[in-house]
This record gives C-alpha cells, sequence and structure tokens, in this order.
C-alpha cells in the first residue's frame, strides 16, 4: 500500500485527495513504520483543500463528504509519536488561515471537532508543538466574527458557559517565551473585538476576570523589573545599560498598548478591570508613594520610574475615570496607602518652610477657619509686586506635620531635584496637561490649566449666568480668587475613598486653582535659577511654561521678573567668559544657532523627547571621563550647555515683559578690517586663511617644528585675527619674493593656551584645537542620552623653537595681542545681545535684526 503512494500523479487534482483521504483511512495505528506517510498525508491535504478553496469547490465538497475532521481526530488519538502531533496541529491551521468560503469555515468550526482539538491533552512540554498549538488558536480567532464565533460555544439560558478557545488560550497568556505571550493576546483581541454580548459577559464575569487581574500583577512586575535595571544601571554606569533599559521600556510599553487595545474593544466591564486594577495593584500601593517617602521597600518603585509609569499610563491607557482618578489622587494620597505622618520626599520640598512667621501670612479668601488647620495654608500675593511674598520669594505651605501630596512632591522635584527628578517631572506635568481625557477642572486643580482656557472658561461660564462666572471674567488677578474647585473633584474623591474603603487625607481639597497656578509657577521660575541642570532639562521647563502662559504676562510678579533677571545676568557673564574661551570664533554661531532651536523647542505643540529619556542615564561625554580639564572638546560641551541656557533665559524675559521672541538674536554685523591691523598688512581679506595662500610676511618670526619624528622644518611663524576669527600662521618664505610666503599649515587661534616652557626660554608650546565646532556629536547628544564616546578626542600639540629668547617673547606676545582683539569683536558683535534692556526694547531688537539680515 505505501508504495502506491509514490507512484506518479497529478499533484493538484481531485483524483489525489481522493486517494490521500483513502490511504488515511485505512491506517489504523501511528507508529515509527506509519508516521511518515501520515505526517505527507496531512501535509498534502492541507495544500490540496487550500488549492481547491480558490480554484474548485468540488474539492472541499469531498472533504466534507468523507468527514475528513473526523479522520484527523481519530488519526490524534491513535498518534503514539510527537511529530504528527505537530503536523496535524500545522495542517489545520494552514487550512483556517488559508479558507476564504464562508461556507468551509462554518464547516471547520462545526461538529465540535474544532474544539475537541483545543481541549485535547497535548504535551506541552515540547516547545515546538506549544508554538503550533498556539498557531492553531491564534488561526482559529482569525476568522471570528458574531456568525462563526457561536460555533465554538456552549451556551445556557443566553449565557455563555463553555468557550474552549479564549479559555485554554489564556492559561499560556503569562509564558516566559514573548511570541507565544504575543500571539495569545492577538487571540483576545480578536475575542473582544467581536463584539458578542454574551462573550463579553463571559470574559469579564468571573473566574475569568482574574485573567485581567493576573495581567497587570505581570505589569507590576515588569515595572519592578524595570525599576531594578534603572538602579544598576545608574550604580554601575556601564555603556552597555541603555540597551538593556531599552529593552525593558518596550516590554512595559507593548504591555501599556495591549491594555489599550482591550480597553478600545468597548467593553465597558473589562475597561473597568482593568483600571480598577491598575489603581488598586499598582498606582495606590507602589507608584504614589514612591514619590513621597524616603524609605524604599524591595518591592516598591524607585521615584524616577514611577514618574515614568504615570507618564506613560496616561498618554497610552485612554480610559478617561482612570486619568482623572490619578489626577485626584496626585492632590490628595489616599490615607489606607499612605506610609505615615513623618514621611519624607525624595528631595527637598519647593518653599515648603514652616518658620512661624512665613505660616502666619494667611489669605483670608483662600483659608478655611481654624478647624482646617490640617490643610495647606498657601499666602497668595494680591498683586503683581513681592511685598506679600516671604523672604525668600515663594508661596508658604505650612504643613503642619503632615505628609506632602504627590503633586507637591512633583514640584519639589523641579525647584531641588537632581537633573533626573526635575525631568521626569515635566514630563509628568506635560502629560497630564496633553491627557485628553482628564476633565478640565482636573486641569485646573492641579494648577496647570492653560491661561487661554482659564480665559474661555470664565468666559462661558458669565454667558451661562452661573454664579460667579462674570465677576471672574472680569476681575483682576489681584483681586480675591473665588474660582474654587467643580464637583469633578468631589466625584473623583469619593472614587478614593470606594477604592481604598477609608476617608481620603485630602490636604489640598479647597484650595484655590489660582494658589496652585502660582505653585506651579514659583517652581518653574526657581528652576530657571538653578545652576545644576541641564540646559535640556530647562528647556523642557520653558515649554511647559509656553504652554501654561502662553501670551500674558499677567502671572509673573515682580520677585519672579527679579529672580529671572539675576539668572540672566549670572549667565550672561559666563557667556562673556565665552568670548575669551577656546571657541570664541564659534560663539556667536552657536548662539544664533541655539537661540533658534530654543524658541522651536518653546513653542512646539508638543514635548520634544520622549519620556523614556528620563530612565536614561545623562550625555557623559568622554572628554570628562579621560581628557584634561584644558581638554577643548569638554570646554567645548559647557559653551554649548552655557548658551543653551543663556538662549532659554533670554526667551523667557522677553516673554515675561510680553514682548513677541525674534527669529534672530539681536548680534552686530562685523566691522571692516582696520587698515593698521596685522591681518590687513599681511593680506588677509574675509573669509580667512587657506593652505597654499600667499601673504605677506609682516611681524612674521622665524621658527622651527617637527611633525614627524626627526624631521624638523623651517617655518615663518604669524598669528592673525579678522573680526571673530583667528589664525596661527606656518608659513614659507618664497626665495625669489622677499617678505612674501606661501601659507603651508593653519591652526585655530582661540583656543591656544601659549605657554613658555619651564626649561627651554625658546620653545613655546601651543594647544592646537579643531578648526570645526564638533556640532554634530552635541546634537547626538540630545538624541541618544547615556552613549558614551568609546575613545576621547584628544587636543593637537604644537612645540614652537625660535632662534633666540626674545624672538620667543615676540611670538607669545603677538599671540596675547591677536586673541584680545578677536575677543573685544566677538564681545562687541554680542554687546546688544548681553545688554538686556537695550536687547529687550522693541526698536532696538528690530534695527538688529534688519541690519543682521541686510548683511
Amino acid at each position: 500500500m505505501w508504495f502506491s503512494f509514490w507512484k506518479s500523479r497529478d499533484r493538484f487534482s481531485l483524483d489525489e485527495l481522493r486517494f490521500l483521504v483513502d490511504q488515511l483511512m485505512k491506517v489504523q495505528t501511528v507508529n515509527e513504520v506509519t508516521k511518515d506517510f501520515v505526517i505527507e498525508a496531512l501535509r498534502s491535504i492541507a495544500e490540496l483543500i487550500t488549492y481547491g478553496d480558490q480554484h474548485d469547490a468540488a474539492y472541499f465538497e469531498f472533504f466534507m463528504e468523507k468527514q475528513v475532521m473526523s479522520e484527523f481526530v481519530r488519526i490524534l488519538s491513535i498518534s503514539k509519536t510527537l511529530v504528527v502531533s505537530v503536523q496535524l496541529l500545522q495542517t489545520m491551521s494552514i487550512m483556517i488561515q488559508n479558507l476564504k468560503s464562508e461556507q468551509s469555515i462554518y464547516y471547520m468550526f462545526s461538529n465540535e471537532h474544532v474544539n475537541y482539538l483545543i481541549n485535547y491533552s497535548f504535551d506541552f512540554r515540547n516547545e515546538e508543538l506549544l508554538s503550533y498549538y498556539i498557531s492553531f488558536l491564534r488561526a482559529i480567532s482569525g476568522k471570528l466574527n458574531k456568525d462563526t464565533i457561536s460555533l465554538l460555544l456552549k451556551t445556557q439560558n443566553d449565557e455563555v458557559i463553555s468557550f474552549p478557545l479564549y479559555v485554554e488560550a489564556i492559561q499560556f497568556a503569562f509564558h516566559e517565551e514573548s511570541m507565544i505571550r504575543t500571539a495569545v493576546r492577538a487571540l483576545t483581541l480578536n475575542v473582544y473585538h467581536v463584539g458578542d454580548d454574551a462573550v463579553n459577559r463571559f470574559v469579564s464575569m468571573a473566574p475569568h476576570a482574574d485573567y485581567f487581574m493576573n495581567l497587570v500583577k505581570f505589569f507590576r512586575d515588569q515595572c519592578i523589573h524595570l525599576n531594578l535595571v534603572v538602579s544598576n544601571a545608574s550604580k554601575s554606569q556601564d555603556v552597555d545599560s541603555t540597551s538593556t533599559i531599552l529593552s525593558a521600556v518596550d516590554e512595559i510599553e507593548d504591555n501599556l498598548y495591549y491594555f489599550s487595545d482591550v480597553v478600545s474593544a468597548g467593553i465597558p466591564d473589562v475597561g473597568r478591570l482593568i483600571m480598577d486594577n491598575v489603581l488598586s495593584l499598582l498606582i495606590f500601593p507602589s507608584v504614589l508613594p514612591s514619590l513621597r517617602t524616603e524609605a524604599v521597600k524591595e518591592s516598591s518603585l524607585g521615584a524616577v520610574t514611577s514618574l515614568y509609569l504615570l507618564c506613560c499610563i496616561l498618554r497610552i491607557v485612554k480610559i478617561k475615570d482612570l486619568a482623572n482618578t490619578i489626577a485626584a489622587a496626585l492632590l490628595c494620597c489616599p490615607a489606607s496607602v499612605t506610609e505615615n505622618s513623618e514621611a519624607k520626599l525624595n528631595g527637598d520640598v519647593l518653599g515648603h518652610v514652616s518658620s512661624d512667621a512665613a505660616s502666619q501670612q494667611i489669605d483670608e479668601n483662600n483659608l478655611a477657619s481654624g478647624s482646617d488647620a490640617g490643610r495647606l495654608r498657601v499666602s497668595i500675593p494680591t498683586c503683581n509686586s513681592s511685598e506679600n511674598l516671604p523672604q525668600d520669594g515663594v508661596l508658604v505651605h505650612d504643613c503642619g506635620g503632615r505628609q506632602f501630596a504627590p503633586r507637591e512632591a512633583l514640584l519639589s522635584f523641579v525647584a531641588n531635584g537632581d537633573d533626573v527628578q526635575v525631568s521626569g517631572s515635566l514630563n509628568v506635568l506635560a502629560t497630564l496637561l496633553q491627557t485628553k481625557e482628564l476633565d478640565e477642572s482636573m486641569v485646573d486643580a492641579l494648577g496647570i490649566l492653560p491661561q487661554r482656557k482659564q480665559h474661555k472658561k470664565k468666559l462661558l461660564q458669565a454667558l451661562v449666568g452661573e454664579d460667579s462666572g462674570e465677576e471672574q471674567l472680569f476681575a483682576s488677578e489681584g483681586s480675591g480668587v473665588k474660582d474654587g474647585f467643580s464637583s469633578e473633584l468631589d466625584l473623583y474623591l469619593q472614587k478614593l475613598k470606594d477604592y481604598v474603603g477609608v476617608p481620603c487625607a485630602s490636604q489640598e481639597v479647597g484650595v484655590s486653582p489660582r494658589v496652585h497656578r502660582f505653585q506651579v509657577l514659583d517652581a518653574l521660575v526657581s528652576l530657571f535659577c538653578r545652576s545644576n541642570i541641564s540646559a535640556e532639562t530647562l528647556w523642557d521647563g520653558g515649554w511647559l511654561l509656553r504652554q501654561l502662559l502662553p501670551y500674558s504676562e499677567a502671572e509673573f510678579n515682580s520677585h519672579h521678573l527679579r529672580l529671572l533677571k539675576d539668572s540672566f545676568h549670572s549667565c550672561t557673564n559666563r557667556v562673556l567668559e565665552e568670548t575669551r574661551g577656546p571657541w570664541s570664533d564659534f560663539l556667536v554661531t552657536i548662539i544664533c544657532d541655539e537661540w533658534r532651536k530654543c524658541k522651536r523647542a518653546i513653542e512646539a505643540s508638543s514635548p520634544r523627547k520622549d519620556p523614556k529619556f528620563m530612565l536614561l542615564h545623562p550625555y557623559k561625554s568622554a572628554s570628562d571621563e579621560h581628557a584634561s580639564g584644558e581638554s577643548s572638546f569638554a570646554a567645548g560641551e559647557r559653551m554649548c550647555e552655557t548658551v543653551k541656557v543663556f538662549a532659554l533665559l533670554h526667551h523667557l524675559h522677553i516673554f515675561s515683559l510680553g514682548k513677541v521672541l525674534p527669529d534672530q538674536p539681536p548680534v552686530l554685523c562685523a566691522l571692516d578690517i582696520p587698515e593698521m591691523s596685522r591681518a590687513k598688512k599681511a593680506g588677509v581679506n574675509p573669509p580667512g586663511l587657506k593652505p597654499n595662500a600667499e601673504i605677506f610676511l609682516v611681524d612674521a618670526v622665524p621658527c622651527r617644528i617637527a611633525f614627524e619624528r626627526g624631521k624638523e622644518r623651517h617655518f615663518q611663524f604669524l598669528a592673525l585675527s579678522v573680526g571673530s576669527s583667528g589664525w596661527l600662521v606656518l608659513a614659507e618664505e618664497l626665495p625669489m619674493k622677499p617678505q612674501h610666503g606661501i601659507v603651508r599649515v593653519v591652526a585655530p587661534l582661540a583656543g591656544c593656551n601659549p605657554r613658555l616652557d619651564d626649561k627651554h626660554s625658546r620653545w613655546l608650546h601651543l594647544r592646537i584645537r579643531p578648526s570645526s565646532f564638533p556640532i554634530t556629536d552635541a546634537a547626538k547628544q540630545t538624541t541618544t542620552p547615556g552613549k558614551v564616546k568609546s575613545k576621547a578626542l584628544v587636543d593637537g600639540r604644537w612645540t614652537l623653537a625660535f632662534r633666540d629668547e626674545e624672538s620667543c617673547k615676540v611670538a607669545l606676545s603677538m599671540i596675547v595681542e591677536e586673541v584680545k582683539l578677536q575677543s573685544l569683536e566677538v564681545e562687541r558683535s554680542l554687546q546688544p545681545l548681553l545688554e538686556l534692556d537695550k536687547s529687550l526694547h522693541c526698536s532696538t531688537l528690530s534695527e538688529c535684526v534688519e541690519n543682521n539680515s541686510s548683511s
């Protein structure tokens, strides 16, 4: 019989199908002798049925007539080998995936044959078998609709009592193999999106509802793993830690996107189950406490990881009640999840001073009676002046020994945290601001409702005749605040109580949103005055400020303006130092470039970076690690940081006064080369010198230098400057043209750091930095934080030998003189920008920009 199988026949024919089925029906046992035929027969039948579905309906009619599905079940029951089970599952998967005819699918799913295969006790210890089994289940789910799904169910009184496809699949939902987890999730989504009411009730009721609880528990374990990875990376500073963190982040976000897909299926009970479990298993016990306490349990999350999780959950999982409940919890943490009343923040608190003098400053319009002594007490200035502020210039929080709400922790991080905490907190505030599911009143309660929306809200209240709406619309900012929280906050506070079973310890309820807006503004102003925060993070703060106050200076008081102005002057001094630094010739160019970038960044519609970047190590240059303190590369990076901060502070000053930000900074154009300058006498004209150019050797000093060991060369040395550019020149004198020479070597003048040798008075040492600024490397820092260059860049060195000590000193004086001229020209070009009062004057800005454009 077996030899007849290999006789020549048309492979894709109905006769071939008849022959295969006939031979398969004759098989009484599957063992080592018959398994090869059975495997080949099963594979060929799958090919023929798929071919017939597309070309000839007679193939599948024969398949139904001979009840081949029953034969498949029989073969499985008598099989003693694993490979036959694998082939049978593969055959079923191929047929189900490729059948296009609805009639064919209906037949496949009927008669309980598919359910028999689903429920069959396979040996899942074999990974290959499990993989094919999951593929089989996923193939079935791909054909589900409201008609076909009923063929796989058992119902009683219109309620589903058995659904093997779903029940068996979710047993592998948390398998260690990611491909299996992904396939199971795809299957469940196919089930949820069918939209069958009975099935929806089945999956959302016990015991199957436990799947969603286990799903969130699995997600929580991944969050703890991420926290461990981030913690270890911060300690080890390993170069490979970035990829490890990003891999863990991908797992986190994949889970959240799955949550989002499940919610989008529109099953109300399932959405509620996911929300309840996320809150009760993750947000309340782990995320919020990590923002408030120093003590971190072994299974708890760190503050930075929690900040990242808040951003991702709000950004990806689109559940309105979830977003608003989280926002309410930020205002007042439930008492059942607080550690103790003596808990401290993971960072110092902005303005949360408890001096008796400060705590006595009470705004009667915003305080409750003495019976509310445990609540937040805030002193609000009644006008744009600092006379009503405490000495430290920020709002006073008299805490009375209570623990801080998570919202206050965010502001604490912004004002006093490290760079990572600041970045994370700003990302959370930005995410809350952009979460569309969040009620506007909740955003207002958090103190981050944009000013334009505040005005729109008051206008609407005035138009519909709500109490105090018209009064608030036309009231001055200094008048008493009457725009308290709306009923939405009370609604979500009640939901918090329902979750934890006890009343919420609400410290900030009843405080005006205007108080909270001032607190946010205070924190941001404090941030801009800090010198230990990276420029990129400060730009994120600038973006948030522009979102909150897009067009008005009314929210700034005199103290804010004074702090910003003092910070600007401090930064101006650092910029002035850069005019004498190693990269002074590039300073104007870098300022113009960063000015435009900063303007785009703070005026963008959304933050520039993904929240996951807060988890990565801040960029650390190899020059910081390996090079000496005199490295020009480290100096260049510091200059970039200084310029970025300077550009932001300048923008903030212009913005705080209600001015329009110019597209270009007000810098002066270059002057003509003075007739008596050394460069003019040498015949140098803009844009500058290049090798092989002919120059006059005026004031040139003969010298020797060896670029290779044992090969000393003779040159004429010159130091020249034209405007903000400058060069060290080594030229060869032309024998036929006295006092003329050909430029052979050119190096930048700025940053050369001339130094006489301690032992040889005729030797002059020069540092040679690159002729172009490493702008590309600087740009990579913002897109790939955590990356460390494998090899440090090193400055070049020249040692020039002169004929005598006097010649060496003449060369040194020439360099010092030209460096000074170059620095003065750079400072002159930046003068309008560095003088704040002049640069903020509209007419001066316009003139400077027009002059710069025309040049």
